[in-house]
């Protein structure tokens, strides 16, 4: 006879979802500072108590939301010419930010201002990130690279992207790029 658990139901990976998927589209529609657990509840179906379970406070309960958004992997850089390399990482990047919504990434970026433990939590996801995206590049990168080449790689290509996306308005199409790539990234990262 099997005994019952003491740990009660098992967790249910759907209302999870539910929850997450709630606090993206909310965080997007009304903000950060107006994001509430009762309105999560109200449009996951999840019972406030049930939120609160899984997510201490509203910094965890975002940041968790954020992190199962990740995007895909990068690229694996083939180390036959750091344009390449760098071209590929950087279409790749272009192309993750660009199927971003704005709104969202605004209301991220507002809620870190103002909220401490917020802020920290995304910058632990985003510096993982940021390692995953430019580990093997400056591993197995074609030709030496200038010192500190991966910071300043995974702090001015995205800063570049998003000024094209929200500020100019214009799409990062192949153009863009190639410019981003050639007149920016490759002068930067080149050891001379």
């Amino acid at each position: 006879m099997t005994q019952p658990s003491a740990m009660g139901r098992p967790r249910d990976s759907n209302r999870d979802l539910a929850i997450l998927d709630a606090t993206l589209s909310l965080l997007a529609e009304v903000g950060y500072e107006q994001l509430s657990m009762e309105a999560v509840a109200g449009r996951s179906g999840a019972a406030k108590t049930t939120i609160y379970r899984r997510y201490r406070d509203k910094a965890a309960l975002v940041a968790a939301a954020v992190e199962r958004r990740a995007p895909a992997k990068p690229p694996q850089p083939e180390g036959e010419s750091l344009r390449e390399d760098v071209h590929s990482l950087a279409a790749w990047l272009a192309s993750s930010i660009s199927e971003q919504d704005v709104g969202l990434l605004g209301a991220l970026f507002a809620g870190m201002r103002k909220d401490a433990q917020l802020a920290q939590a995304m910058r632990r996801i985003l510096r993982r990130d940021e390692t995953a995206m430019t580990d093997r590049l400056v591993r197995q990168a074609a030709e030496p690279l200038a010192p500190g080449a991966a910071a300043l790689f995974a702090e001015v290509a995205p800063a570049v992207i998003m000024h094209r996306i929200v500020v100019v308005g214009e799409p990062c199409d192949a153009a863009f790029v190639a410019h981003l790539v050639d007149d920016i990234l490759l002068p930067l990262l080149r050891h001379t």
